[in-house]
């Protein structure tokens, strides 16, 4: 067996997988630690060995682990990542580890770039704040013992990924009914990319409250934007600029940062909110408080989103089953504050 504690399936030794692919031991050993030098030929091919003969890091190996838990990020730039960031870290800092962040650029599932780094590091484990992992990658941080949990996954993962999000259809369905309740009749909203789970659940819950009010919902009521704030501007002229009797009355923003793109849109048209337009967010971001007017939203529990995660990672990191099934959805709440009322008669 080799030197570095780590062994591949059942008779099958990291020196057999060097012969097979042609290189050194220490080759193997530098693919294993995510070494930058290694040409990407010679990794893929390794790597492929590796998952044919079932590597896994031997039960019972002693491996040193930096005291460090990896937060991976698509983009820093929208405020909620903060609410992420302060939920792991105060997980982090109570188990003596410090926290680095990783930020890829893509939307979705990044390529494997990020991982090289993530190898190298050996974290305690890995924090991942986008869709889904390639199930190359997944067997990558597997094999080492490398465990990991994505938070508010824009898709649906994989049964066996751990993942931790939030109820986005009972958000979206309360904030319709809010406006409901108050007398609206003609609701739109404005959710995020078509592509993304937790935009299309949020619809979904719209589309619910509004079918069970018996409301007719317009197709041109329901717009995709982005989750920014131009977008959700874009999105709000387009519902907005048009004859009075046209128009909506109220409109459920997908984000908060959609909702403060709503809040200027109406602004440029001289509407008032909410005597003319009601809005509802979703997020509950700190900026939500201190707008004018204050915005009502749906509160998504985002610093325990980033704390149930940091949880789940170390636990699997010092070998503890986690109870339950891997995905965990927490409560959304509705907050009431001044951005709706009743319709102006």
């Amino acid at each position: 067996m080799s030197t570095t504690a780590e062994s591949a399936a059942p008779r099958v030794t990291l020196s057999d997988v060097a012969a097979e692919a042609g290189v050194s031991l220490a080759t193997i050993s530098k693919v294993l630690n995510g070494r930058p030098d290694v040409s990407p030929s010679t990794r893929a091919r390794v790597e492929v060995l590796l998952a044919e003969h079932g590597y896994q890091r031997r039960t019972g190996a002693t491996t040193t682990k930096a005291e460090l838990v990896e937060l991976v990020f698509h983009e820093l730039d929208r405020i909620w990542s903060m609410e992420l960031i302060d939920g792991v870290e105060s997980v982090a800092k109570e188990q003596g580890l410090s926290v680095v962040l990783t930020v890829t650029g893509d939307r979705h599932s990044p390529g494997s770039e990020w991982l090289e780094g993530v190898l190298r590091r050996r974290p305690a484990g890995v924090v991942l704040v986008f869709s889904d992992l390639p199930p190359e990658l997944r067997e990558r941080l597997r094999s080492r013992a490398i465990p990991f949990v994505i938070v508010d996954p824009a898709g649906d993962p994989s049964p066996d990924v751990p993942s931790v999000g939030s109820a986005n259809w009972s958000g979206g369905l309360a904030a319709t009914r809010h406006l409901i309740e108050l007398g609206h009749r003609r609701i739109a909203a404005i959710t995020g990319p078509a592509d993304m789970m937790c935009s299309l659940a949020r619809l979904d819950g719209y589309r619910s409250a509004m079918n069970s009010a018996g409301l007719e919902i317009a197709n041109e009521w329901v717009r995709f934007g982005d989750f920014h704030v131009e977008g959700g501007r874009a999105q709000a002229m387009a519902l907005l600029d048009r004859p009075e009797h046209e128009r909506p009355t109220a409109i459920f923003a997908g984000s908060d940062l959609q909702a403060l793109g709503t809040l200027e849109a109406a602004r440029s048209l001289g509407l008032t909110v909410p005597r003319d337009l009601s809005i509802v967010g979703y997020d509950d971001i700190p900026v939500s408080r201190w707008v004018s007017p204050r915005l009502t939203t749906v509160h998504q529990p985002l610093r325990q989103m980033g704390v149930e995660a940091a949880k789940l990672v170390l636990a699997a990191a010092r070998g503890e089953d986690a109870p339950g099934t891997p995905r965990m959805d927490l409560a959304t709440s509705l907050v009431v504050r001044d951005s709706t009322a009743p319709p102006a008669r």
